[in-house]
């Protein structure tokens, strides 16, 4: 059967309100003080990952950070986002037209299956996979092959994941599996085909059409 893999933050929900404060309340933890604009980059690489890229901080003090990161995500920021336009609609079209859906993530999988539960989408989903918050699952990759192991499915043809940046683009490849990226999203149209995009769609209908049309 074929399956539909999805990104969550900057391909199904707008997280940027909620992701980018609380980077900027886990910085400030640190005496580092940032507005929220300038902090796009914490929407979709693993956090560790972006506290030790952009700042320096060594592994320990990274995750220090992402504590502080959560302190403020789970009670709050997990609820400063929203859908874009067209979500419910392209998953329901999706799955009449037979195909199974999953999610795969780096954000935390607690986060995802509490937000896919809180827009009513859940049971759109065969499986919803995501980071663990001991660090043992976090990259694109290592998400995507829980995925692919939770499915029962190891036929790389028949999974296409849609995502917004090249860190899903290159998961992906990495992994055997096209990947579809979407502008609407935190990547440009240049850098998801840079990376490997095997088609870039402006919209979720546009996803849709791709879909049913050509996978």
């Amino acid at each position: 059967m074929k399956t539909v893999l999805f990104d969550l933050d900057g391909t199904l929900i707008n997280s940027k309100t909620g992701v980018t404060r609380c980077a900027q309340y886990a910085l400030s933890a640190f005496g580092i003080e940032e507005e929220t604009d300038k902090l796009d980059f914490f929407i979709g690489p693993p956090l560790e990952e972006s506290f030790i890229k952009h700042y320096g901080f060594t592994e320990e003090k990274a995750r220090e950070a992402v504590k502080k990161f959560r302190e403020r995500y789970q009670p709050v920021g997990i609820y400063e986002c929203e859908l874009y336009p067209g979500v419910e609609e392209t998953l329901k079209r999706i799955t009449d037209h037979g195909y199974r859906i999953a999610l795969s993530s780096s954000k935390a999988e607690v986060s995802c299956v509490q937000l896919m539960e809180h827009f009513h989408l859940k049971s759109y989903f065969d499986v919803i996979a995501g980071a663990t918050l001991d660090g043992k699952i976090g990259s694109k990759i290592s998400v995507l092959r829980e995925t692919m192991r939770r499915l029962g499915q190891c036929d790389t043809k028949s999974m296409v994941l849609i995502g917004d940046t090249r860190f899903d683009v290159l998961g992906a490849n990495e992994a055997g599996i096209d990947c579809v990226g979407v502008t609407y999203g935190f990547g440009s149209r240049e850098e998801l085909l840079e990376s490997g995009a095997v088609a870039v769609c402006g919209s979720m209908k546009e996803v849709g059409d791709y879909i049913v049309d050509k996978f």
